[in-house]
């Protein structure tokens, strides 16, 4: 009788752990031939990702829209929905993704997944981003789960596309147009972000990660609001947190020239020079030549030459310093001292390019004239 107990039991194992091996499914071709897809870009800092499968026309010209891809809501005589749009695809439901709030069409849509349909119409599309992104097509379409609706106009297409697809064009640093391409037809629509407020909004959020536990992480914020010209005070708060004590930065000649970069933005600008001067001594070979280069480039000979003079000291008698030399007092409108420094930098030139450029100042000067 135990015998028979201990069989039964084997029998039934195997029959159970057969049934669940049958149940299991191997990695396939999806279903007609329909391929998945997907697609991925950035507008700003924003993730936007489609997730869809491709059916194709299969010489079925003239037939798509209207036809297999039917005029607003139908019941598709399976599911929930008695009043369902198209799955902007096939097979399982179509899904956007938005890793922060966005406009579609001017329209606020907050960040995250949503299933997206279209009901079609040759006049004016509409489009419906749905916070069901998880059912299988439009089957069970519900519009009390819409986050979402805008109208578009669909447009010819210059050439007929045989496999659906979604594009990013149209683009600028601060939004994209989305284009579903089939057969002879396109349907856009535009998404929007705030690249700024995203930024800053990212910006907050980091620095109280562990990524926030270095001086570089806080200059970089603060010099971005700088370039930019918003947030100041707040980036103030950052560049100083960038010099203080807790991070390494005091002694960074980066993080002191992001600080002394907000209070130039906000209109501090003798502040600024003063902080530039606590920088210097902190400054390396080529910070100190591209700072002094930019003192050039804002018609500040004089101070250029105080910079190019405490980076010649530092560095005495090497092809950088030496040409900021002659930078530093072509600056000035004194061209002779400008090339003798300019002929000692042609000598140390190691490569073509810095000896072009040195054979071009010497030029420039013995004609009486400013190299930078």
């Amino acid at each position: 009788m135990k015998k028979l107990v201990n069989a039964f039991i084997i029998m039934a194992c195997l029959q159970f752990g057969f049934i669940n091996l049958v149940s299991a499914q191997l990695t396939s071709l999806p279903s007609g031939g329909n391929k998945r897809a997907s697609v991925t870009e950035q507008i700003g800092i924003t993730d936007v990702t489609i997730k869809y499968s491709r059916p194709h026309v299969n010489k079925r010209d003239g037939h798509i829209w209207g036809e297999l891809v039917p005029p607003g809501y139908v019941d598709q005589g399976f599911g929930t929905s008695k009043a369902a749009p198209w799955r902007a695809g096939a097979n399982e439901n179509t899904t956007i993704e938005f890793s922060t709030d966005v406009k579609i069409e001017g329209q606020p849509l907050p960040a995250g997944k949503y299933g997206f349909f279209v009901a079609y119409d040759p006049g004016e599309c509409t489009l419906i981003f749905s916070k069901n992104s998880t059912s299988w097509g439009s089957f069970f379409y519900s519009p009390a789960e819409d986050a979402l609706r805008v109208k578009v106009k669909p447009v010819p297409a210059d050439k007929s596309v045989e496999w659906l697809k979604y594009e990013f064009g149209d683009q600028t640093p601060g939004s994209a147009t989305v284009q579903l391409q089939w057969e002879k037809l396109v349907i856009p629509f535009k998404i929007d972000v705030d690249v700024i407020n995203t930024q800053l909004a990212s910006y907050r959020r980091e620095l109280r990660s562990e990524k926030g536990f270095t001086w570089e992480s806080w200059a970089e914020a603060a010099t971005y609001c700088a370039k930019n010209k918003t947030n100041l005070e707040e980036a103030l708060t950052w560049a100083n947190t960038a010099i203080g004590p807790d991070f390494g930065g005091s002694q960074s000649f980066p993080a002191w020239s992001a600080k002394a970069t907000v209070l130039d933005s906000l209109g501090r600008s003798s502040e600024a020079a003063e902080v530039m001067k606590k920088a210097l001594p902190y400054g390396d070979e080529n910070e100190l030549y591209f700072y002094a280069r930019t003192l050039t480039r804002a018609k500040k000979g004089k101070e250029a030459l105080e910079v190019f003079k405490v980076n010649y000291d530092k560095h005495p008698d090497e092809f950088l310093t030496n040409a900021g030399m002659a930078r530093g007092y072509s600056a000035v409108g004194d061209y002779k001292k400008a090339l003798t420094f300019a002929q000692k930098a042609q000598s140390q030139a190691v490569d073509q390019p810095n000896k072009n450029i040195t054979a071009k100042f010497i030029k420039t000067l013995q004609e009486g004239k400013d190299i930078n």
